[in-house]
Protein backbone atom coordinates (compact mmCIF):
# COMPACT_ATOMS: atom_id res chain seq x y z
CA UNK A 1 0.00 0.00 0.00
CA UNK A 2 2.68 2.60 0.52
CA UNK A 3 4.27 1.93 -2.47
CA UNK A 4 1.13 2.87 -4.18
CA UNK A 5 0.96 5.74 -2.14
CA UNK A 6 4.81 7.19 -3.27
CA UNK A 7 3.63 6.22 -6.96
CA UNK A 8 0.32 8.39 -7.08
CA UNK A 9 2.02 10.70 -4.84
CA UNK A 10 4.62 11.28 -7.73
CA UNK A 11 2.18 11.26 -9.98
CA UNK A 12 0.37 14.14 -9.01
CA UNK A 13 3.75 16.18 -9.33
CA UNK A 14 4.27 14.69 -12.56
CA UNK A 15 5.91 17.34 -14.91
CA UNK A 16 4.77 17.56 -18.98
CA UNK A 17 8.43 15.68 -19.64
CA UNK A 18 8.03 13.33 -17.15
CA UNK A 19 4.67 12.29 -18.28
CA UNK A 20 6.04 12.32 -21.85
CA UNK A 21 8.63 9.52 -20.99
CA UNK A 22 6.29 7.72 -18.76
CA UNK A 23 3.82 7.16 -21.65
CA UNK A 24 6.96 6.65 -23.95
CA UNK A 25 7.72 3.65 -22.15
CA UNK A 26 4.21 2.19 -22.15
CA UNK A 27 4.30 2.40 -26.12
CA UNK A 28 7.58 0.12 -25.84
CA UNK A 29 5.47 -1.95 -23.91
CA UNK A 30 2.27 -2.54 -25.91
CA UNK A 31 4.94 -2.77 -29.23
CA UNK A 32 6.20 -5.73 -27.35
CA UNK A 33 3.78 -7.12 -26.16
CA UNK A 34 -19.46 0.82 -25.55
CA UNK A 35 -18.63 3.05 -23.78
CA UNK A 36 -19.23 0.64 -21.02
CA UNK A 37 -16.75 -1.66 -21.71
CA UNK A 38 -17.92 -4.85 -20.42
CA UNK A 39 -15.00 -7.92 -18.92
CA UNK A 40 -14.17 -10.19 -20.74
CA UNK A 41 -14.50 -7.48 -24.04
CA UNK A 42 -10.90 -6.78 -23.50
CA UNK A 43 -7.89 -9.09 -22.13
CA UNK A 44 -6.67 -8.54 -18.52
CA UNK A 45 -2.93 -7.51 -20.60
CA UNK A 46 -5.03 -4.62 -22.64
CA UNK A 47 -6.97 -3.74 -19.42
CA UNK A 48 -4.03 -3.16 -16.78
CA UNK A 49 -2.48 -1.42 -19.77
CA UNK A 50 -4.99 1.10 -20.04
CA UNK A 51 -5.58 1.30 -15.94
CA UNK A 52 -2.00 2.14 -15.99
CA UNK A 53 -2.49 4.66 -18.70
CA UNK A 54 -5.17 6.20 -16.67
CA UNK A 55 -3.46 6.62 -13.68
CA UNK A 56 -1.64 9.89 -13.88
CA UNK A 57 -4.86 11.88 -14.98
CA UNK A 58 -6.19 10.38 -11.66
CA UNK A 59 -2.64 11.81 -10.14
CA UNK A 60 -3.05 15.47 -12.05
CA UNK A 61 -6.77 15.55 -11.14
CA UNK A 62 -6.26 15.04 -7.48
CA UNK A 63 -3.36 17.85 -7.72
CA UNK A 64 -5.95 20.02 -9.16
CA UNK A 65 -8.54 19.22 -6.70
CA UNK A 66 -6.54 20.04 -3.73
CA UNK A 67 -4.85 23.20 -5.54
CA UNK A 68 -8.32 24.75 -6.21
CA UNK A 69 -10.51 23.40 -4.49
CA UNK A 70 -11.95 23.01 -0.54
CA UNK A 71 -14.22 20.75 1.21
CA UNK A 72 -16.77 23.29 1.07
CA UNK A 73 -16.86 22.80 -3.34
CA UNK A 74 -18.32 19.09 -2.43
CA UNK A 75 -21.58 19.91 -3.47
CA UNK A 76 -20.90 21.28 -6.76
CA UNK A 77 -18.66 18.23 -7.22
CA UNK A 78 -21.03 15.86 -6.13
CA UNK A 79 -23.62 17.57 -9.05
CA UNK A 80 -21.53 16.87 -11.94
CA UNK A 81 -20.91 13.67 -10.91
CA UNK A 82 -24.57 12.84 -10.39
CA UNK A 83 -25.05 14.38 -13.00
CA UNK A 84 -22.98 12.34 -15.18
CA UNK A 85 -24.37 9.41 -13.49
CA UNK A 86 -27.69 9.99 -14.43
CA UNK A 87 -27.48 11.41 -17.81
CA UNK A 88 -25.56 7.83 -18.78
CA UNK A 89 -28.75 5.95 -17.66
CA UNK A 90 -31.05 7.65 -20.70
CA UNK A 91 -30.36 5.39 -23.71
CA UNK A 92 -31.46 6.50 -27.06
CA UNK A 93 -32.37 4.02 -29.52
CA UNK A 94 -29.89 3.45 -32.54
CA UNK A 95 -31.06 2.08 -35.81
CA UNK A 96 -30.31 -2.05 -35.60
CA UNK A 97 -31.64 -2.43 -32.70
CA UNK A 98 -28.68 -0.89 -30.17
CA UNK A 99 -28.52 1.80 -28.02
CA UNK A 100 -26.08 4.52 -26.70
CA UNK A 101 -25.78 7.29 -24.42
CA UNK A 102 -24.63 10.75 -23.29
CA UNK A 103 -21.58 11.27 -20.61
CA UNK A 104 -22.41 15.11 -19.65
CA UNK A 105 -18.02 14.89 -19.75
CA UNK A 106 -17.91 18.02 -21.69
CA UNK A 107 -19.95 20.02 -19.38
CA UNK A 108 -17.70 18.96 -16.27
CA UNK A 109 -14.53 20.15 -18.15
CA UNK A 110 -15.86 23.46 -18.94
CA UNK A 111 -17.41 23.76 -15.19
CA UNK A 112 -14.48 21.99 -13.05
CA UNK A 113 -11.91 21.67 -15.53
CA UNK A 114 -10.70 18.82 -17.53
CA UNK A 115 -8.41 17.73 -14.63
CA UNK A 116 -10.91 17.87 -11.98
CA UNK A 117 -13.84 16.27 -14.41
CA UNK A 118 -11.64 12.98 -15.03
CA UNK A 119 -12.29 12.17 -11.10
CA UNK A 120 -15.85 13.24 -10.76
CA UNK A 121 -16.86 11.03 -14.00
CA UNK A 122 -14.37 8.50 -12.76
CA UNK A 123 -16.35 8.13 -9.46
CA UNK A 124 -19.62 7.94 -11.70
CA UNK A 125 -18.48 5.28 -13.81
CA UNK A 126 -16.63 3.22 -10.87
CA UNK A 127 -20.17 3.19 -8.94
CA UNK A 128 -21.72 2.08 -11.92
CA UNK A 129 -19.54 -0.75 -12.32
CA UNK A 130 -20.02 -1.71 -8.38
CA UNK A 131 -23.21 -1.20 -7.86
CA UNK A 132 -24.88 -2.22 -11.20
CA UNK A 133 -22.80 -4.21 -12.86
CA UNK A 134 -22.64 -1.37 -15.68
CA UNK A 135 -19.07 -1.24 -17.05
CA UNK A 136 -16.71 -4.37 -15.97
CA UNK A 137 -14.38 -4.12 -12.96
CA UNK A 138 -11.38 -5.06 -15.03
CA UNK A 139 -12.25 -2.72 -17.48
CA UNK A 140 -12.56 0.21 -15.58
CA UNK A 141 -8.99 1.58 -16.92
CA UNK A 142 -10.45 1.40 -20.32
CA UNK A 143 -13.87 3.00 -19.44
CA UNK A 144 -12.44 5.77 -17.47
CA UNK A 145 -9.96 6.35 -20.05
CA UNK A 146 -12.63 6.90 -22.74
CA UNK A 147 -15.41 8.68 -20.69
CA UNK A 148 -13.22 10.30 -18.01
CA UNK A 149 -10.34 11.26 -19.79
CA UNK A 150 -10.56 11.66 -23.47
CA UNK A 151 -13.84 13.07 -23.75
CA UNK A 152 -13.42 15.54 -21.22
CA UNK A 153 -10.10 16.96 -22.57
CA UNK A 154 -10.66 16.63 -25.80
CA UNK A 155 -13.82 18.58 -25.29
CA UNK A 156 -12.39 21.33 -23.18
CA UNK A 157 -9.23 21.38 -25.54
CA UNK A 158 -12.08 22.77 -28.41
CA UNK A 159 -14.24 24.71 -26.25
CA UNK A 160 -10.64 26.77 -25.41
CA UNK A 161 -9.86 27.00 -28.44
CA UNK A 162 -13.19 28.55 -29.79
CA UNK A 163 -13.88 30.61 -26.52
CA UNK A 164 -10.31 31.84 -26.10
CA UNK A 165 -10.25 35.11 -23.92
CA UNK A 166 -14.18 35.73 -24.92
CA UNK A 167 -16.75 37.02 -21.76
CA UNK A 168 -18.74 34.57 -20.32
CA UNK A 169 -21.57 35.61 -21.74
CA UNK A 170 -19.98 35.15 -25.45
CA UNK A 171 -22.11 33.61 -28.22
CA UNK A 172 -18.70 32.02 -29.31
CA UNK A 173 -18.90 29.88 -25.51
CA UNK A 174 -21.83 28.45 -27.00
CA UNK A 175 -20.57 27.20 -30.22
CA UNK A 176 -17.35 25.70 -28.50
CA UNK A 177 -19.40 23.81 -26.01
CA UNK A 178 -21.49 22.49 -28.94
CA UNK A 179 -18.67 21.23 -30.82
CA UNK A 180 -16.39 20.38 -27.63
CA UNK A 181 -19.22 18.07 -26.64
CA UNK A 182 -19.93 16.18 -30.08
CA UNK A 183 -16.56 16.31 -30.71
CA UNK A 184 -15.04 14.82 -27.24
CA UNK A 185 -17.53 11.86 -27.40
CA UNK A 186 -17.51 11.04 -31.06
CA UNK A 187 -13.48 10.30 -29.99
CA UNK A 188 -13.74 8.64 -26.80
CA UNK A 189 -16.34 6.47 -28.93
CA UNK A 190 -13.56 5.70 -31.68
CA UNK A 191 -10.97 5.05 -28.86
CA UNK A 192 -13.71 2.46 -27.60
CA UNK A 193 -13.71 0.68 -31.14
CA UNK A 194 -10.02 0.66 -31.28
CA UNK A 195 -9.66 -1.12 -28.13
CA UNK A 196 -12.68 -3.31 -28.88
CA UNK A 197 -11.08 -4.29 -32.72
CA UNK A 198 -7.47 -4.74 -31.41
CA UNK A 199 -8.40 -7.60 -29.36
CA UNK A 200 -9.16 -10.29 -31.98
CA UNK A 201 -5.66 -9.16 -33.50
CA UNK A 202 -3.62 -9.87 -30.43
CA UNK A 203 -5.06 -12.03 -28.58
CA UNK A 204 -6.24 -15.53 -30.30
CA UNK A 205 -6.49 -19.05 -30.24
CA UNK A 206 -3.97 -21.02 -32.79
CA UNK A 207 -6.16 -21.62 -35.42
CA UNK A 208 -7.19 -17.59 -35.05
CA UNK A 209 -10.19 -18.08 -33.23
CA UNK A 210 -10.87 -14.52 -30.90
CA UNK A 211 -10.31 -15.26 -27.42
CA UNK A 212 -12.17 -11.61 -25.83
CA UNK A 213 -14.06 -9.00 -28.62
CA UNK A 214 -14.44 -10.86 -31.71
CA UNK A 215 -15.08 -8.18 -34.21
CA UNK A 216 -12.33 -6.61 -35.89
CA UNK A 217 -11.58 -2.72 -36.27
CA UNK A 218 -13.42 -2.55 -39.57
CA UNK A 219 -16.36 -3.63 -38.31
CA UNK A 220 -15.95 -2.00 -34.16
CA UNK A 221 -14.57 1.47 -35.19
CA UNK A 222 -17.62 2.45 -37.72
CA UNK A 223 -19.68 0.81 -34.99
CA UNK A 224 -19.23 3.12 -32.42
CA UNK A 225 -18.03 5.93 -34.18
CA UNK A 226 -21.45 6.03 -36.38
CA UNK A 227 -23.65 5.54 -34.08
CA UNK A 228 -21.98 8.10 -31.41
CA UNK A 229 -21.50 10.59 -33.89
CA UNK A 230 -25.06 10.60 -35.68
CA UNK A 231 -26.84 10.47 -32.61
CA UNK A 232 -25.74 9.99 -28.68
CA UNK A 233 -22.87 12.61 -29.78
CA UNK A 234 -25.65 15.78 -30.89
CA UNK A 235 -27.23 14.84 -27.49
CA UNK A 236 -24.03 15.61 -25.26
CA UNK A 237 -23.67 19.14 -27.67
CA UNK A 238 -27.03 19.62 -26.75
CA UNK A 239 -26.72 19.35 -22.83
CA UNK A 240 -24.02 20.70 -22.90
CA UNK A 241 -24.90 24.22 -24.73
CA UNK A 242 -28.50 24.02 -22.55
CA UNK A 243 -26.75 23.96 -19.23
CA UNK A 244 -23.52 26.47 -20.53
CA UNK A 245 -26.38 28.73 -21.86
CA UNK A 246 -28.31 28.73 -18.57
CA UNK A 247 -24.95 29.65 -16.69
CA UNK A 248 -24.37 32.65 -18.68
CA UNK A 249 -27.60 33.91 -17.75
CA UNK A 250 -27.56 32.88 -14.14
CA UNK A 251 -24.11 32.03 -12.37
CA UNK A 252 -20.96 33.00 -14.75
CA UNK A 253 -18.73 32.72 -12.32
CA UNK A 254 -19.12 29.13 -12.72
CA UNK A 255 -18.34 29.45 -16.23
CA UNK A 256 -14.92 31.54 -14.91
CA UNK A 257 -13.27 28.86 -12.76
CA UNK A 258 -10.84 27.42 -14.48
CA UNK A 259 -9.18 30.56 -15.59
CA UNK A 260 -10.06 31.92 -12.06
CA UNK A 261 -9.55 29.30 -9.41
CA UNK A 262 -9.64 31.90 -6.94
CA UNK A 263 -12.99 32.58 -7.32
CA UNK A 264 -13.93 28.55 -5.74
CA UNK A 265 -15.24 30.12 -2.73
CA UNK A 266 -18.30 31.31 -4.87
CA UNK A 267 -18.81 28.46 -6.47
CA UNK A 268 -19.67 26.60 -2.80
CA UNK A 269 -22.93 25.65 -1.38
CA UNK A 270 -26.50 24.31 -2.64
CA UNK A 271 -27.34 27.72 -3.87
CA UNK A 272 -26.07 28.85 -6.97
CA UNK A 273 -27.17 25.36 -7.91
CA UNK A 274 -29.96 25.31 -6.52
CA UNK A 275 -31.96 24.84 -10.37
CA UNK A 276 -29.66 22.49 -11.54
CA UNK A 277 -29.99 20.35 -8.91
CA UNK A 278 -33.60 20.68 -9.15
CA UNK A 279 -33.00 19.69 -13.26
CA UNK A 280 -31.12 16.80 -11.62
CA UNK A 281 -34.00 15.72 -9.65
CA UNK A 282 -36.13 15.69 -12.74
CA UNK A 283 -33.74 13.52 -14.65
CA UNK A 284 -34.06 11.02 -11.75
CA UNK A 285 -38.04 10.66 -11.65
CA UNK A 286 -37.71 10.38 -15.82
CA UNK A 287 -34.73 7.90 -15.70
CA UNK A 288 -37.20 5.02 -16.64
CA UNK A 289 -37.81 6.85 -19.82
CA UNK A 290 -34.13 5.19 -20.40
CA UNK A 291 -35.86 1.89 -20.63
CA UNK A 292 -37.91 2.77 -23.62
CA UNK A 293 -34.95 2.20 -26.00
CA UNK A 294 -35.25 -1.47 -27.43
CA UNK A 295 -31.83 -3.38 -27.19
CA UNK A 296 -28.34 -3.27 -25.68
CA UNK A 297 -25.52 -0.83 -26.55
CA UNK A 298 -23.25 -2.49 -29.05
CA UNK A 299 -20.52 -4.27 -27.55
CA UNK A 300 -22.02 -4.75 -23.95
CA UNK A 301 -23.66 -7.93 -24.88
CA UNK A 302 -23.40 -10.43 -22.81
CA UNK A 303 -22.52 -14.43 -24.18
CA UNK A 304 -26.50 -15.51 -24.47
CA UNK A 305 -26.96 -11.85 -26.62
CA UNK A 306 -23.95 -12.36 -28.57
CA UNK A 307 -25.00 -15.87 -30.21
CA UNK A 308 -28.62 -14.45 -30.62
CA UNK A 309 -26.88 -12.29 -32.93
CA UNK A 310 -25.36 -14.47 -35.32
CA UNK A 311 -22.15 -15.20 -33.61
CA UNK A 312 -21.61 -18.68 -33.94
CA UNK A 313 -19.08 -19.13 -30.77
CA UNK A 314 -18.64 -17.49 -27.02
CA UNK A 315 -14.65 -16.24 -26.98
CA UNK A 316 -12.88 -18.37 -24.05
CA UNK A 317 -11.56 -15.55 -22.67
CA UNK A 318 -14.81 -13.65 -22.66
CA UNK A 319 -16.28 -16.49 -20.85
CA UNK A 320 -14.16 -16.76 -17.70
CA UNK A 321 -14.20 -13.36 -17.27
CA UNK A 322 -17.53 -12.54 -17.78
CA UNK A 323 -18.87 -13.52 -14.44
CA UNK A 324 -16.08 -11.89 -12.47
CA UNK A 325 -18.11 -9.52 -10.32
CA UNK A 326 -22.19 -9.82 -9.38
CA UNK A 327 -22.98 -6.23 -8.73
CA UNK A 328 -26.02 -6.04 -6.44
CA UNK A 329 -27.99 -4.24 -8.32
CA UNK A 330 -27.22 -5.68 -11.53
CA UNK A 331 -28.55 -4.02 -14.79
CA UNK A 332 -30.36 -0.97 -12.57
CA UNK A 333 -32.85 -3.10 -11.07
CA UNK A 334 -33.99 -4.92 -7.75
CA UNK A 335 -35.56 -7.92 -8.32
CA UNK A 336 -37.23 -7.61 -5.09
CA UNK A 337 -39.50 -4.55 -6.42
CA UNK A 338 -40.63 -6.85 -9.36
CA UNK A 339 -40.83 -3.75 -11.40
CA UNK A 340 -38.25 -2.57 -13.68
CA UNK A 341 -39.17 0.65 -14.20
CA UNK A 342 -39.30 1.26 -10.24
CA UNK A 343 -36.27 -0.67 -9.60
CA UNK A 344 -34.34 1.76 -12.76
CA UNK A 345 -35.94 4.63 -10.69
CA UNK A 346 -34.47 3.17 -7.41
CA UNK A 347 -31.18 2.56 -8.79
CA UNK A 348 -31.01 6.79 -9.91
CA UNK A 349 -31.69 7.08 -6.40
CA UNK A 350 -29.36 5.00 -4.94
CA UNK A 351 -26.53 6.00 -7.10
CA UNK A 352 -26.93 9.99 -6.33
CA UNK A 353 -26.86 9.44 -2.76
CA UNK A 354 -23.91 6.80 -3.09
CA UNK A 355 -21.74 9.83 -5.15
CA UNK A 356 -22.45 12.02 -3.14
CA UNK A 357 -21.20 10.36 0.41
CA UNK A 358 -17.87 9.20 -2.23
CA UNK A 359 -17.73 12.62 -3.03
CA UNK A 360 -17.28 14.16 0.14
CA UNK A 361 -15.04 11.67 1.99
CA UNK A 362 -12.62 11.97 -1.07
CA UNK A 363 -12.81 15.83 -1.40
CA UNK A 364 -12.66 15.72 2.04
CA UNK A 365 -9.36 13.37 2.07
CA UNK A 366 -7.96 15.06 -0.63
CA UNK A 367 -8.44 18.89 1.17
CA UNK A 368 -7.81 17.88 4.59
CA UNK A 369 -4.73 19.91 5.18
CA UNK A 370 -5.57 22.56 3.04
CA UNK A 371 -7.07 26.18 4.64
CA UNK A 372 -10.12 27.20 3.84
CA UNK A 373 -9.96 30.92 2.22
CA UNK A 374 -13.00 31.66 3.20
CA UNK A 375 -12.58 31.37 7.07
CA UNK A 376 -9.04 32.92 7.12
CA UNK A 377 -8.73 36.08 9.46
CA UNK A 378 -7.91 39.44 7.86
CA UNK A 379 -4.59 40.72 8.05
Amino acid sequence: MSQIKTVFRLLTRATPRSLLLYYGILIVWLVTTAMHIPDGYLSPVTSIIMFIIVLPFWGIGVRNLREKMTSRNVPLIALVAAFSFVIMMFNVPIPGGTTAHAVGGALAAIILGPEIATLAISIALVIQAFFFGDGGILALGANCFNMAVVLPYVSFAIYQAISKNQPANSKRRIVGAALGGWTGLTVAAFFAGFEFGIQPMLFHTANSTPLYAPYPLSISIPAMVLAHALIASPVEALVTVLVVAYLQHTNQSALEFVKKPEISPELSGFAKWRALWTGLAVMIVLVPLGLLAPGTAWGEWGAQELTSRGLAFVPQGMAKLSGLWFAPMSGYDLPALKNANLGYFFSGIVGTIVIGIVVWLFTMLVTARKPDPSKSEPN
